[in-house]
């Protein structure tokens, strides 16, 4: 019997010895294990590098009394079914819903001590921002091309071969051909999973620098975060600026913010995470639909390139990558972009159901924040409502 006691102790010991190895050589995994699935506030336990806002605010336009037929519209959910959107609204915890149109605000709704100035993370919406700033460096010159590759500006990744022939386009268009890990199939896959790693390194650099090559550059759309981010440290290197100074002074502060945003950083001083880690007000958010909406301007002035917005929100002869959901929705330039349908809107979205909505058909911008979300698409619907539009769902 103490012989077996000694053998368990023993076994228990070595055990404890790998945990501990473990976390040695990974550290990141201690924040894995003690946050797990992030939620829209997890971004305050990051360093946080402040994108002010601007100094002349804009404000949208708000009618005595919002409109609230919309609780009533019916719209599909995740599980295929017919609700009121008063119902989609709770059962998605949806903390922030706000829908503009012609610089109006007609409707708005808030929980959980959620307003339009309530600071939240929109996860894989940062993907879409990150295009936008690449967007703006081009038009700057301070990126030749989108073409280049990616060692013309980070020349250090030389040392990794599965870097070479890779280029910005590749990035952003989620083709780069670099092995990438999701969080799904389980727990313990998703605790060493490459989604995790980056969301929760503190060295993103480190991490990329020993990423290897699966499938040929331009050749296989992979939906990652390493591409996005690899954006970010393009965009410094290119711009001598971080990513969030280089978004204020260019788009930020331009577009008559109200409230500061920010871009969570893997350390201090460190890299920003583009590709989930940017925190906006819902007010503001809808600014950057603004934008888009009237081409790159804002108050006359050429904020951001109206070729780069069409370049960006329109897939054209290209044959899409993807096709998520009934509106079967391609991943280009960081936007998704519906291609069934009347068509012609597009989006920002980021898990647990954040979402940033355009509709040029209808001048409709639709801001959502949530814990969950509902699933499916209604935005199309409720946009084509409010503008007393007819609209179908597909059958199913």
């Amino acid at each position: 019997m103490k012989v077996f006691k000694r053998i368990l102790t023993s076994i228990f010991a070595l055990f404890i010895i790998a945990i501990i190895t473990l976390f040695i050589w990974k550290p990141y995994l201690v924040r894995v294990l003690q946050y797990r699935t992030p939620d829209a506030n997890t971004y305050k336990i990051f360093p946080q590098a402040i994108v002010h806002k601007s100094d002349s605010p804009f404000h949208f336009i708000r009618t005595e009394k919002s409109r609230t037929d919309l609780d009533t519209l019916h719209v599909f959910d995740a599980k295929n079914q017919y609700i009121s959107f008063n119902d989609y609204f709770k059962n998605g915890a949806i903390n922030a819903f706000l829908v503009i149109r012609n610089d109006t605000v007609i409707y708005e709704r808030y929980q959980n001590g959620y307003s339009d100035s309530t600071l939240t993370t929109i996860f894989s919406g940062a993907k879409s921002i990150i295009s936008i700033i690449i967007g703006k460096a081009l038009e700057n010159g301070d990126i030749k091309s989108i073409d280049d590759k990616v060692t013309n500006y980070i020349p250090e990744l030389k040392a990794n071969s599965a870097y070479q022939q890779i280029t910005i386009k590749n990035l952003l268009d989620m083709k780069s051909g670099l092995a990438f890990q999701d969080a799904l199939g389980g727990i313990t896959k998703a605790f060493f999973s490459d989604e995790a790693k980056y969301f929760y390194t503190h060295d993103m650099k480190a991490e990329l620098m020993n990423v290897k090559l699966l499938n040929k550059p331009g050749t296989f759309w992979q939906y990652k975060s390493i591409d996005p981010i690899l954006l970010a440290w393009v965009l410094e290197r290119a711009t001598g600026k971080s990513t969030a100074t280089f978004f204020e002074e260019n788009i930020w502060k331009n577009l008559g913010t109200e409230y500061n945003a920010s871009f969570g950083l893997d350390r201090k001083n460190g890299l920003a995470n583009t590709a989930s880690r940017f925190q906006v007000a819902a007010i503001d958010f809808a600014k950057i639909g603004r934008l888009f909406l009237n081409k790159g301007k804002f108050n006359g002035k050429q904020i951001l390139s109206e070729h780069w917005i069409n370049q960006s929100t329109n897939i054209g002869s290209e044959k899409p990558a993807s096709a998520k959901g009934w509106q079967k929705s391609a991943h280009h330039f960081l936007w998704w972009i519906p291609q069934e349908g009347n068509n012609g809107d597009y989006a920002a979205e980021g898990m647990l159901g954040q979402r940033l909505y355009i509709d040029p058909k209808t001048n409709t911008i639709i801001v959502q924040f949530a814990n969950r979300g509902s699933g499916d698409y209604p935005y199309r619907k409720i946009s084509r409502y409010l503008a007393g539009l007819p609209f179908a769902y597909p059958k199913r």
